[in-house]
């Protein structure tokens, strides 16, 4: 059967006088395939937006980071309790030692809040700006619009955190004496 199959191919491709004629072409043209230039999925449509919607999640993702805290955070806060250690002499007083030791690594820690939370707070506004310089009539999509201002306020609220933080309005160091 497959090499029946085979032998009709042939047969239907080469015309009378044993030419062969192209079918390929006319039979994906009737077939009805959405490649044609007419309907084509890129003609006439403008950008899908799923840079605009990763930049939303993005946004949104900074945002989360800037108020949990990051790994590196962590660790710029862990050296800087190591530098504080290692600068701190044993006859220094315990004021000396509680800010080198504590309230340096708490200033680097919600240093690291801060620009993870303006990161967050600058991608969502060029995520909410980007349609004004986009094509003209073709709006944004609501969900990303939505993900953007939540980055946007995750963004403002962690800022706002980590000022107080590091000006030791919130969770200031404890007082030695």
């Amino acid at each position: 059967m497959a090499t029946n199959a085979v032998d009709e191919t042939e047969a239907a491709e080469t015309g009378t006088g044993g030419e062969t004629v192209d079918t390929a072409g006319s039979d994906a043209d009737t077939a009805g395939s959405d490649d044609s230039p007419a309907t084509g999925p890129t003609t006439g449509q403008g950008p899908s937006g799923t840079g605009q919607g990763a930049g939303a999640v993005v946004s949104v993702a900074l945002g989360v980071v800037s108020l949990t805290g990051s790994w590196v955070g962590t660790v710029a806060a862990a050296r800087e309790t190591l530098v504080g250690q290692l600068r701190t002499a044993s006859s220094a007083g315990v004021a000396k030692q509680v800010e080198e030791v504590y309230g340096d690594a708490w200033h680097t820690s919600a240093l690291w809040g801060g620009l993870f939370a303006l990161a967050a707070l600058i991608t969502g506004a060029v995520v909410l700006a980007r349609p004004a310089f986009g094509t003209p009539g073709r709006p944004q999509a609501p969900w990303i619009r939505s993900v953007a201002w939540g980055g946007v306020w995750l963004g403002v609220i962690g800022l706002f955190l980590a000022v107080l933080k590091y000006t030791d309005v919130l969770l200031g160091l404890p007082s030695t004496g």
